[in-house]
């Protein structure tokens, strides 16, 4: 069975461990570096970015991470997650992980009392894909290689590149579960090369 390990430092980490868990894949939660050995796959969850990086670094989890990603193993950013995985942040000197080449801003869809859910058509997942926008980041640009997925109000919002997927809304805040089964599908057929 395909692995998908959920990072445990901070964040919504139980909801993505049941949206993986609904797509038929096993969850595993990552709270040590030695447990990136097991999995497939790795989520990096929702949460407050520069509180993430803080224990990202406190537990020695930066190389790891990157060397997890550049192996060609697929990563799936969701909102902070998203934050941490970008190549570039506005107003940032330096990226968190710098993985996946696009550039994003912090809190683009206002505070905590204006989060909203919408539907969102997602190329290659489907329509009217449920997505909770919580202190959102959004995508501000992507590099060459970068395809995007859905955008909502003129901001790009969820987008590939190769092996990193990136999101500024969560969906394991919803009951659709598409968008987990598209990153399981990036999994499970990077196994198969």
């Amino acid at each position: 069975m395909t692995k998908i390990g959920v990072l445990a430092l901070q964040g919504a980490v139980r909801e993505h461990v049941n949206a993986i868990e609904a797509v038929g894949a096993q969850a595993i939660i990552v709270k040590h570096v030695e447990d990136l050995a097991e999995i497939d796959g790795l989520i990096l969850p929702g949460g407050e970015s520069t509180t993430m990086r803080k224990l990202i670094d406190q537990y020695g989890f930066l190389a790891p991470l990157r060397d997890f990603g550049q192996s060609g193993k697929p990563i799936f950013g969701t909102c902070a997650g998203l934050i941490l995985l970008a190549a570039e942040v506005v107003g940032y000197e330096a990226p968190h992980l710098g993985l996946m080449n696009c550039t994003v801003a912090r809190n683009s869809f206002g505070r905590q009392k204006d989060s909203f859910e919408v539907q969102l058509h997602a190329k290659g997942i489907g329509e009217d894909v449920a997505a909770v926008f919580i202190r959102a980041p959004h995508i501000v640009s992507v590099g060459e290689n970068v395809e995007i997925l859905a955008e909502h109000d003129g901001r790009i919002v969820l987008a590939r590149d190769g092996q990193y997927l990136g999101c500024s809304f969560h969906p394991e805040l919803t009951e659709d579960v598409r968008v987990m089964a598209y990153f399981l599908t990036m999994v499970e057929q990077r196994g198969e090369r």
